[in-house]
């Protein structure tokens, strides 16, 4: 048992999925959701109980490509996180009716696979191939199933389509170069190479503009707030819960280790760039009038300090960035699983059309709370735990650089109460709201008693990735 079996598992019930009759589509695919995310956690206890579940096989003679996945702690924690999250987001469309619903519930399980592989590839082809194969499902899923005037659709779905194409471009062009330097595209060849410092900044660039637009990093992050606008909501949970975490993930796996003395000398300028993605984003989200556009800029916020925490080259920045990866993916899928629930109600996501929700839902109300507490990173919630470990590694860098990454937390509580006040507080507007139903309030326990559990007991998660992570710093430091 290795990891094939859970990509091709996930290949097999996107397949089964478009073939299903209309009745079963959303059953069949969260039926294999749901096994891959078993799957995962199998295979996370085999590999902690000293198994081999990589897998490593020739695929192409000439060019050298070889059919690898690592399956180390790091990347066994990130394909935890995109099966759970990808069952999660299945679990919360129940009460959504789309058009053509298994085309949709096909592609959701397609770029689960994409995003998978992806995070396992260790060979730099097949990882490329992942990477661009992630793209298209999600491209169809914004473009066909999204919000508002197909017109305005098409050219935010359009734009962010050509700006991530474009950077993965530069990506496969330094794998090229990389290929001609090492014979191989295997990640252990491509960290035993010894670029010089012209080098380095070359590979590290082409990467850079991979990744930055991405996730995205400030000033690559213009298509954001729009295709989190116009994208479905399970579009858009897939966006900020799961695919973004492909360029933070990929920052410390490639970038870091293959090109490190460039990271070491523009370290000030990285994060400054991440930094002003935290204050950028928390500034926007403050004038926010749409629900989902406010959530989208407090995404660019915290992800600009994730971005931060990988760029300090530490064992607890690297750390801190992993958990606040994994603790942002949950409480960001949540939040705009909340803002759904409201649109399904009101049909609104304007803020200002919304008050006083609070007395005719009390289920909603506190579980809302509890989520806004946690994007906020109070003690006892996971996302404390990240934000905590990255803010701690920038003070070791230099306190300008903690406090100024801190406006996150006093930024983000103002707008994100401020939202809560205005969203559920005030005079009641509505005679009729109902409370959650089964389903939802399935789907806000689940998200809920992970945030809290792991918020207090961190150690299960960080005993997974960071023997990843020092081995990871230790290559990084092979130039000192």
């Amino acid at each position: 048992m290795n990891v094939t079996t859970l990509l091709l598992l996930l290949l097999t019930g996107s397949i089964l999925t478009f073939l299903s009759g209309d009745k079963h589509t959303l059953k069949t695919a969260l039926f294999f959701s749901l096994a891959s995310f078993g799957f995962s956690i199998c295979l996370i206890s085999h590999f902690l109980n000293g198994i081999e579940v990589g897998f490593i096989g020739n695929w192409i003679e000439n060019p050298n490509v070889h059919l690898a996945f690592k399956a180390d702690g790091l990347a066994l924690a990130m394909v935890a996180l995109t099966t759970s999250l990808s069952s999660i987001i299945l679990f919360s469309s129940l009460n959504n009716s789309f058009n053509k619903a298994k085309n949709i519930y096909a592609l959701i399980l397609f770029m689960t696979f994409a995003m998978s592989g992806t995070f396992l590839s260790s060979d730099g082809l097949l990882y490329y191939v992942f990477w661009e194969l992630s793209l298209i499902p999600i491209y169809f899923i914004a473009l066909l199933w999204g919000n508002g005037d197909i017109q305005e659709r098409k050219k935010a779905v359009i734009k962010f389509f050509i700006y991530t194409l474009a950077g993965s471009l530069f990506m496969l062009t330094a794998f090229i170069y990389l290929y001609q330097q090492a014979g191989s595209f295997l990640l252990e060849d491509l960290y035993k190479l010894k670029l010089t410092e012209k080098e380095q900044f070359w590979i590290f660039l082409a990467f850079f503009l991979a990744y930055a637009i991405k996730i995205p990093i400030v000033p690559f992050h213009s298509w954001q707030a729009s295709v989190y606008q116009k994208a479905p909501t399970v579009g858009t949970m897939l966006l900020s819960g799961i695919m973004l975490k492909m360029g933070l993930y990929s920052i410390i796996r490639w970038q870091l280790p293959i090109a490190p003395l460039a990271a070491k000398t523009y370290m000030p300028v990285l994060l400054g760039l991440s930094i002003a993605g935290v204050i950028y984003g928390s500034i926007v989200a403050l004038r926010q009038s749409d629900i989902k556009k406010l959530l989208a800029y407090s995404s660019l916020a915290h992800v600009g300090l994730i971005a931060a925490g990988c760029y300090t080259l530490t064992v607890d920045g690297l750390n801190g960035a992993v958990s606040q990866m994994i603790a942002h993916g949950f409480v960001i899928v949540g939040l705009f699983f909340a803002a759904e629930i409201l649109f399904r109600r009101l049909e609104t996501r304007a803020i200002s059309e919304m008050g006083g929700i609070r007395a005719l839902t009390p289920k909603f109300s506190s579980l809302f709370m509890i989520l806004v507490l946690a994007c906020v990173a109070l003690p006892g919630t996971f996302n404390f735990i990240g934000e905590f470990t990255v803010l701690y590694s920038l003070s070791q860098i230099s306190i300008v650089y903690a406090l100024l990454g801190g406006t996150t937390i006093i930024l983000g509580a103002y707008y994100m109460l401020k939202m809560y006040q205005n969203v559920m507080l005030g005079e009641n507007s509505f005679k009729v709201f109902s409370d959650l139903n089964k389903n939802e309030m399935v789907t806000f326990i689940f998200i809920l008693s992970f945030l809290l559990f792991f918020g207090l007991y961190p150690k299960p998660i960080l005993d997974l990735v960071s023997p990843s992570i020092q081995e990871l710093v230790v290559t990084i430091n092979r130039f000192n």
